[in-house]
């Protein structure tokens, strides 16, 4: 288990494509909420170290995640941005934390051992950024990476703002990150909402560090299953089939 470093969830939005007037992860998978199953891995990891980011529905979630575990909640009052959400947890991060792992509430497929294995290879290669990628057939949608000569990653394009030569790279962000907080802290102080969907992106701070010579990388995860995101009934779906094939 990792001692000094904290979890921070990304669980405040809505999910208008679920369909429903309930907030995302407060629906069931297998009936479990979606949330529960990422509390879970992540307290595999790093103990009670986990700030959920809540927002829509905030005290339903509370309750729902209280039954089964002790952890912190920042309230996200107006969803801007990923950028902006980790920015509310930043008050919850005591000093003894040295790295910050975030994720989103929408991934039940995920598991500690891939959590693990990210922070291990974010502090044998001593970068203040890692960004957990994956390698899709169709990577419609997703934010591409795009890396140098030397396996760095200069750059985290959403498919917004993509041009055509980089919507045909394959390997996308998955939105799971391993951050020094210390850097955290300083580089989200630096986001601007200059983009095609006027929100703070938590991508650009791959950007930022490569302005300030810091080392940015990536870990290409094994399964692309596992990062599967829940946003509509059908993903739901897909999600519970796998669950149920074990």
């Amino acid at each position: 288990m990792l001692k000094d470093t904290a979890v921070i969830i990304l669980a405040a939005g809505l999910g208008t494509r679920m369909m429903s007037d309930k907030a995302k992860v407060l629906h069931d998978v297998l009936g479990k909420p979606m949330i529960t199953y990422v509390v879970e891995t992540a307290g595999e990891a790093v103990g009670n170290n986990i700030i959920a980011v809540v927002g829509h529905q905030a005290e339903k979630v509370r309750q729902v995640i209280n039954k089964t575990h002790d952890i912190l909640f920042a309230f996200q009052e107006e969803q801007l941005g990923t950028g902006h959400a980790v920015q509310c947890a930043l008050p919850y991060l005591t000093e003894k934390i040295k790295d910050v792992i975030i994720l989103c509430g929408d991934v039940p497929l995920l598991t500690s051992q891939t959590i693990l294995k990210l922070a291990e290879d974010h502090a044998r290669n001593r970068r203040v950024v890692s960004v957990l990628a994956v390698q899709l057939d169709d990577p419609t949608g997703y934010g591409r990476m795009l890396v140098d000569e030397d396996g760095n990653v200069s750059q985290i394009v959403e498919q917004a703002d993509a041009t055509d030569a980089q919507k045909c790279i394959n390997i996308i962000n998955t939105g799971v990150y391993c951050v020094n907080q210390i850097f955290l802290k300083e580089a989200l102080s630096k986001l601007q909402a200059n983009n095609a969907q006027g929100e703070y992106y938590l991508t650009d701070i791959v950007k930022i560090a490569n302005e300030k010579n810091q080392v940015v990388g990536m870990m290409l995860g094994e399964n692309a299953v596992e990062f599967s995101g829940i946003n509509s009934v059908e993903h739901l779906k897909a999600v519970e089939a796998v669950l149920e094939a074990g």
